[in-house]
């Protein structure tokens, strides 16, 4: 198996810095041959030790291994050659679990075509401004509160002041304290529920920024935005639907945390990281 497809094949069993190293590979394959691993290290916020395991875990002697082998996939690719072709699931649950990634994969490509680099930088613009001083708000409600959850944590890593809530009602108050310049993350599949419309609304008239994450549809909360970041998501399977959904979301944020780490939050995220490893351990 080439290395991008072995990459692929097994990131979702990757802890969280491991599939943040894995976007970055998969993402910008053609300019790994200008990295050292250090230099990977430093703008993905990681330890050049966690680069090399990286490379490890997935067979390779070390990092300069898997960029030749990455070189030799691409080389294949512009030569209009097929990777080595895999052998046929034995099990009916690996076939499940190879469709399934494929679906997540397509998502995951429709929804950053749609989500340019511009649209990323200025998410991360408008948060960086409000954490010199400001706030960055955020909410969703059922299964969009877990994205809104993790991305108050990273954010709070980075040294950027969070107010998180999953209550409308509370978090309608919370918005009397904004101020010009703090930002408003809504999370929102449909875009549609009107509490979230109305804290929005509130929030826009206090001065800040709104930043939805919806569905690639039309939507009421769409309206209330500065900036969309938008997910498409699409299956015939009532069961797998959401499971696309909360993939390509959940990429989407990881693009938008990476991006602020490579503003130069990387050193915050690194001392807090130690500060609470402690607390960790067993």
């Amino acid at each position: 198996m080439s290395a991008l497809l072995t990459i692929r094949s097994r990131r979702d069993q990757m802890s969280a810095i491991e599939r943040r190293i894995a976007d970055f590979v998969l993402d910008n394959a053609n300019l790994l041959r200008d990295y050292s691993s250090q230099q990977l290290a430093n703008a993905l916020g990681v330890s050049q030790s966690s680069v090399v395991k990286f490379c490890q875990k997935l067979g390779f002697k070390g990092y300069p291994d898997l960029k030749y082998s990455v070189g030799e996939d691409i080389a294949r690719a512009d030569n209009g050659d097929e990777p080595p072709a895999t052998s046929a699931p034995e099990h009916p649950a690996d076939a499940m679990a190879a469709e399934l990634w494929r679906r997540k994969s397509a998502a995951e490509e429709e929804t950053r075509s749609i989500n340019p680099p511009g649209t990323i930088a200025a998410v991360a613009a408008a948060i960086t401004l409000s954490g010199e001083g400001g706030k960055v708000f955020l909410i969703g409600l059922g299964d969009d509160d877990i994205r809104a959850r993790a991305l108050a944590l990273r954010l709070s890593l980075l040294g950027i002041l969070t107010v998180h809530n999953f209550d409308p009602a509370h978090m309608a108050a919370s918005v009397s304290a904004a101020c010009t310049g703090d930002v408003l993350m809504v999370f929102s599949e449909h875009g549609k529920p009107p509490p979230l419309c109305y804290i929005a609304r509130c929030f826009r008239e206090r001065g800040g920024t709104v930043v939805s994450v919806t569905r690639h549809t039309s939507n009421p909360l769409r309206a209330y935005a500065d900036i969309a970041l938008l997910v498409s998501a699409h299956d015939e399977e009532v069961h797998i639907q959401p499971l696309l959904y909360q993939a390509a979301a959940q990429h989407l944020m990881d693009r938008v945390f990476v991006r602020l780490c490579e503003g130069g939050r990387d050193q915050q995220l690194r001392e807090n990281l130690e500060r609470l490893q402690p607390m960790l351990e067993p």
